[in-house]
């Protein structure tokens, strides 16, 4: 049988890190992110008696559900870390882990969940002051070139372009396409498809479908409304959705100082650059395609994510452009501190330079370009 490759997540020294410190720990992410298996390593590492709950389990939400502080007393025993997996499946889940937190706090509450959509409101209000809360996604560059090697990932830049980086198409060579196209039809949307409020997934995969097509772009509502035979509100709220349940996520505009800059633009980005291309079809190799940058800048801003969160900094990430179509791709504010990056997929295509308008207007800010060249720095450091 193959051994299971474990790759080190980033976010495994925050969580170790706030282990029995009087409150709850939330992991969220999507599906098949490998969340599972990081609690399993944290539970392994730590030497404490464990308990490894799974909410997939029909038992075990009955379980859980309504539970008292003296029935969970006894579901916990001697054991002094107790994980539920997949939490969001349960009932009020929050009051149950705050019985916990509160009435045995000796004992360490980890909770995972694939959407943050039920899970938060689960948890909000009773969690309140409570909780530690993290999000795992599909594998970084900088977790990969931890793992094997910044040269060694480096070769790979084609394949994540296409494939995506989730762990487990990372680890199965000769088999991404196929698992690829099940991760995205299978798992991805089954938390969403459970929604009472989804009373159309045909009119779902044709809005997501419609997002994939028009990365790097800016999304119009209305547009997409008209594309999928559906109307803006209805689109905007399934937006909304596929972002809590971590399968896209928006980029807004960024404006301060410009009278014409747009200042309610937004575009959208997928988590995983693989699983857009499933959505739509096209595991073709880059030198046939046409949509390269789209992906270049999909990969870019979805790992600038990555790092971001992996690492715990606040900055806040957007996109720049005028009315009169001068554009940037992607801008970064920390700490009153702004950065500004051109995404290129050509290296030794001709720069055209930073417009004028953005550099009179913000002469502070930090500019850069990104290529095949150099894009490690871009991923590596925050």
């Amino acid at each position: 049988m193959k051994s299971k490759i474990f790759i080190s997540r980033k976010i495994i020294e925050w969580i170790e890190g706030r282990l029995f410190r009087g409150k709850a720990i939330i992991l969220l992410g999507p599906r098949q992110s490998g969340k599972t298996t990081l609690i399993q390593a944290i539970l392994e590492r730590s030497g404490e008696k464990h308990l490894m709950l799974n909410a997939d389990e029909p038992d075990v939400r009955e379980l859980l559900h309504e539970a008292t502080s003296t029935r969970l007393r006894t579901i916990i025993g001697v054991h002094r870390i107790v994980c539920v997996d997949e939490a969001q499946r349960i009932p009020n889940i929050g009051l149950t882990l705050k019985l916990m937190t509160d009435q045995i706090p000796d004992v360490q509450v980890i909770a995972t969940g694939s959407s943050s959509l039920e899970l938060n409101a689960g948890i909000a209000e009773p969690l309140t002051g409570r909780k530690f809360e993290y999000r795992l996604y599909p594998l970084s560059f900088a977790e990969l070139a931890a793992h094997h090697g910044l040269m060694e990932e480096r070769r790979f830049l084609d394949h994540r372009l296409i494939y995506g980086s989730y762990p487990e198409i990372v680890t199965s060579a000769g088999q991404e396409e196929e698992l690829v196209r099940l991760l995205a039809d299978s798992y991805l949307f089954k938390d969403l498809l459970n929604l009472d409020g989804i009373k159309k997934p045909a009119l779902l995969e044709k809005i997501v479908k419609a997002l994939a097509l028009q990365i790097g772009s800016e999304v119009s509502f209305h547009e997409i409304g008209q594309l999928t035979g559906s109307d803006s509100h209805t689109v905007e709220r399934y937006i909304d959705l596929l972002e809590k349940v971590f399968v896209l996520f928006r980029l807004p505009a960024y404006s301060r100082n410009v009278r014409n800059e747009i200042k309610k633009g937004k575009k959208i980005y997928f988590i995983d650059n693989g699983i857009r291309n499933a959505l739509i079809g096209n595991f073709l190799p880059l030198a046939s395609r046409t949509d390269v940058g789209a992906l270049w800048e999909n990969y870019l801003v979805s790992e600038r994510l990555k790092l971001i969160r992996n690492e715990g900094i606040y900055a806040g990430g957007f996109f720049w452009r005028t009315t009169q179509q001068q554009e940037i791709d992607y801008v970064e504010e920390r700490e009153q501190n702004m950065s500004a990056y051109e995404f290129k997929w050509n290296p030794k295509k001709k720069r055209t330079g930073f417009p004028k308008t953005f550099l009179r207007a913000y002469p502070k800010a930090k500019t850069d370009w990104v290529t095949p060249d150099d894009y490690d720095q871009f991923l590596t450091t925050p």
